[in-house]
């Protein structure tokens, strides 16, 4: 299995949708798709996850970058390995990292348009969900799996 073109797939998805909310959901600024439990909302986040950092792009593109590059270098490593679970989630992590660092370096801000209202959680994207679920796949890994990891 190639994870780099699966790492393709997920940043053109997250750009797409990205694109459609800046183009569409924009001018419009939200609308319900689950009257006050789940709007498309847009919104341009310049900061980190829940806005924290607001307005240290530089930083973030900086770090962004840095951990990319090592999680690429951890996939590569770890790609004769065969473990899936640990493949799997590295890809996840590196697609959405992609994703929003494109957003930082074109924009200046990252595009979020996904807003859970029912719950009052802070409006996140697509790029979001596959940093989150990557990162969760990755502690199952480290807590429970046993294989052999290269460093």
């Amino acid at each position: 299995m190639n994870y780099f073109i699966i790492i393709a797939v997920f940043v053109a998805i997250d750009q797409v949708f990205k694109y459609l909310a800046e183009t569409f959901l924009k001018p419009v600024n939200t609308f319900p798709i689950i009257k006050n439990v789940f709007h498309l909302t847009y919104g341009q986040n310049t900061g980190a996850a829940f806005s924290i950092l607001q307005g240290k792009q530089a930083f973030l593109i900086i770090i962004t970058s840095i951990v990319t590059i090592a999680l690429i270098v951890c996939l590569v490593k770890n790609y004769k390995t065969q473990n899936r679970l640990l493949l799997i989630s590295l890809t996840l992590v590196i697609s959405g990292a992609l994703g929003n660092l494109i957003d930082r370096v074109r924009l200046n801000y990252v595009v979020d348009f996904l807003d859970f209202e029912l719950i009052n959680y802070p409006v996140f994207n697509t790029a979001d969900i596959l940093v989150v679920s990557g990162v969760i796949f990755l502690a199952y890994f480290a807590l429970f799996a046993k294989p052999k990891i290269s460093r």
